[in-house]
C-alpha cells in the first residue's frame, strides 16, 4: 500500500448557512487538495462530523469526492464504532467501490480491555473487504490501544496493513515502528509530531492542518521522507502556530475557520460543536498572512 504513504487529509465537510452539506464548497476542498501536493484522502473520520451526519449525506459525500478526485488520488473510507456487530455489518454491506482502505477507529466509549480490542479487529479483519487501517486516538475514545496489540494485529492478520497512531506518545510511535513488520504503515494522526514520527519510520499523516495548508504540509512531510532534515524541519516551525490554534477551540472549528478565510468554504459546523471565535479567527488570520 505505497500509495498510502506521504499526506492524507481527513477531509472536514462543509456545511452552508441552512446546515446542509455545501456540496460546491466539497468539491473545491477536494479540488484543492488535488492540485496542493496531498497524496490521498479519508472520507468519513471524525473531522467530517460523520458522528452528525445522516445515511443519505453520508453516501452523498462519498459520491462527490469520488466523482471530484476520478481517480487521481488514493480513498480512505472511514467505518468504525463502538458495536462490534454493527461495524461487521456495516462492512459486508456499504458500497466501498472507489475506496483503496478503510480507516477503523478503535472502540470508543466501552473502555474494552487489550483482549476486546484484539477480538473486534480479528472480526473486522475477518469482515472487511479493503485493507485496515487502526485509529488509535485515545483522547476521543477514552481507551488506549497499546503496541503489543497493534503488533499482535499487524503480525496475525495480513489485511490488517497499518495504524493511524494519534496518542501523541513519540516513544509509542517508536515501539510500534520498530516492532510491527517493515511493511506495516505508521501514520502519524497528531499534526504537532508527525515530522518526527516520519524521521523515525513512519509513512506520513493523516492530517488535519494538511488540508488547509496542504503544499507547506505536504512539502514538510516528503523531505522527511527524504530525510531532508533541516529543510523539513524549517517548515515544521513555521506551521507549528497554526496547528496549536487550529485545535485551540476544537476541531473542525479551527480548520474550518482556515477554510473560510481562505474562501474556500464557510466555517459552519454542527451541534454540539461551535463555529471559532472571532478572536480565533483573528488569530489564524495573522498567522495567514505571516505564512
Amino acid at each position: 500500500m505505497t500509495n498510502l504513504k506521504g499526506t492524507g487529509v481527513a477531509l472536514a465537510t462543509p456545511f452552508t448557512s441552512e446546515n446542509e452539506i455545501d456540496e460546491i464548497a466539497l468539491k473545491r476542498l477536494v479540488s484543492y487538495q488535488i492540485n496542493n501536493g496531498i497524496d490521498y484522502i479519508v472520507v468519513l473520520g471524525t473531522t467530517a462530523e460523520n458522528a452528525t451526519l445522516n445515511a443519505y449525506e453520508k453516501e452523498l459525500v462519498k459520491s462527490i469526492i469520488k466523482k471530484e478526485t476520478n481517480g487521481k488520488l488514493p480513498l480512505v473510507l472511514g467505518i468504525g464504532g463502538n458495536n462490534t456487530s454493527q461495524v461487521v455489518e456495516e462492512l459486508k454491506t456499504q458500497n466501498v467501490e472507489g475506496f483503496d482502505a478503510i480507516l477503523s477507529v478503535s472502540p470508543y466509549y466501552n473502555k474494552p480491555t487489550q483482549e476486546g480490542i484484539y477480538q473486534h479487529f480479528a472480526e473486522v479483519s475477518k469482515a472487511s473487504p479493503l485493507p485496515i487501517i487502526l485509529y488509535n486516538v485515545p483522547g476521543r475514545t477514552g481507551s488506549h490501544m497499546l503496541p503489543l496489540t497493534v503488533v499482535r494485529l499487524a503480525n496475525d492478520f495480513d489485511n490488517i496493513i497499518g495504524i493511524k497512531e494519534a496518542s501523541g506518545d513519540m516513544v509509542q510511535a517508536m515501539q510500534i515502528i520498530r516492532d510491527t513488520p517493515s511493511n506495516f504503515l505508521v501514520i502519524s494522526g497528531d499534526d504537532m509530531i508527525t515530522l518526527p514520527m516520519v524521521l523515525s519510520g513512519g509513512a506520513g499523516v493523516i492530517s488535519v492542518m494538511a488540508q488547509g495548508f496542504p503544499e507547506e504540509f505536504s512539502r514538510m512531510v516528503n523531505l522527511g521522507l527524504q530525510k531532508k532534515v533541516d529543510e523539513a524541519y524549517a517548515i515544521q516551525y513555521q506551521l507549528m502556530d497554526g496547528v496549536d490554534l487550529i485545535f485551540k477551540e476544537g476541531n473542525p472549528a479551527g480548520i474550518k475557520a482556515v477554510f473560510e478565510l481562505k474562501k474556500l468554504a464557510e466555517s459552519h459546523v454542527r451541534l454540539p460543536l461551535m463555529k471559532a471565535s472571532p478572536e480565533l479567527k483573528s488569530a489564524l488570520s495573522v498567522f495567514i498572512n505571516q505564512l
